[in-house]
């Protein structure tokens, strides 16, 4: 059977028309080489791309028909390696990798730019109140464990309190500490989201599988692994986000545009949490490959024994 899919997997790579602009398709393997931190990049792009978003129902079954066309050897001719790139980059960004199920749009990792960053720019408004604060960080929140459970893959309030009645502070200067006050509190809160969304597959492990996209069993360290990967990616997120804005804003309001229109302040601080969103998703979420490798030596006893591959490799999750 393995052979038979094998053989038909190689006649419909060569039914596919070579593209000089794009490397030969590999069904289910990344278009980009996943070992450098660039390529991963580049991966993740794609899987981000808001594009996709507006992409048709009828689209994506045409997507996903081609992809089982290729599968089965039956492209028609003249199908192109640059369209089956299409169509994987299509279906990987609606499409749950494990279950294939359709992702909730603002939970998709290519609406996650879009959808929050209103939440961003309610983070960071100055002079919260306490309410205010307790509101945006539950909202960030919600979003984000939504964000998590759909890519299967609190907060500490008080600080804001604490720096309005920091005497020792200038006005300017706990405006300005006041504005990284977030930072922390998500940070924090993301890692105990991840864990809470995905403690399950803690508790039953996830799926391992070789070389050859055989599965050798479920191992709970590799799930391990996987949260850890997930739980550093949403504390390094948070850092252009959080961190960049309120600097570049500190610096933007001494300017006498803004001085002259303070109206245009809301305006500008949206278009440069936009900005910082854009870089920091793709970087963060780039820093591991979704497809992650590991040591069957680091595994379970069991998990060793029954494969004679040396290395497998699991689904990070986004």
């Amino acid at each position: 059977m393995a052979d038979t899919a094998t053989t038909a997997s190689a006649a419909a790579a060569s039914a596919a028309n070579t593209s000089t602009d794009a490397p030969p398709f590999q069904l289910g393997k990344p278009r980009f080489q996943q070992t450098s931190f660039y390529g991963r990049l580049r991966h993740f792009l794609d899987i981000i791309d808001p594009r996709t978003l507006f992409v048709t129902e009828r689209r994506l079954r045409e997507a996903v028909q081609l992809l089982e066309d290729y599968k089965h050897g039956t492209l028609h001719p003249g199908v192109t390696n640059e369209q089956l790139w299409s169509a994987q980059k299509i279906k990987q960004a609606i499409l749950h990798p494990d279950t294939n199920e359709k992702i909730f749009m603002p939970f998709r990792m290519s609406g996650y730019i879009p959808f929050g960053t209103p939440i961003v720019v309610g983070l960071l408004l100055p002079n919260q109140t306490l309410a205010s604060t307790v509101f945006w960080q539950w909202l960030n929140q919600s979003h984000n464990a939504c964000v998590n459970y759909a890519n299967r893959n609190a907060t500490k309030v008080g600080l804001n309190v604490l720096v309005q009645k920091a005497n020792k502070f200038t006005p300017a200067t706990r405006l300005l500490v006041q504005r990284f006050v977030p930072f922390p509190a998500v940070a924090s809160a993301n890692i105990c989201n991840v864990v809470l969304m995905r403690y399950g597959e803690l508790e039953e492990g996830i799926d391992v599988l070789d070389g050859d996209g055989n599965l050798v069993g479920s191992s709970k360290i590799a799930a391990r692994h996987a949260l850890l990967e997930t739980a550093l990616t949403r504390v390094v997120l948070p850092m252009p986000i959080l961190v960049l804005p309120p600097i570049v804003m500190s610096m933007l309001e001494k300017t006498a545009l803004l001085q002259a229109r303070p109206r245009l302040l809301l305006p500008v601080q949206s278009l440069v949490c936009l900005a910082a969103f854009g870089l920091a998703l793709p970087l963060a979420i780039s820093l591991f490959p979704q497809m992650s490798e590991i040591e069957t030596s680091q595994l379970e006893p069991e998990i060793a024994r029954a494969t004679s591959s040396r290395t497998v490799v699991y689904n990070k999750g986004l």
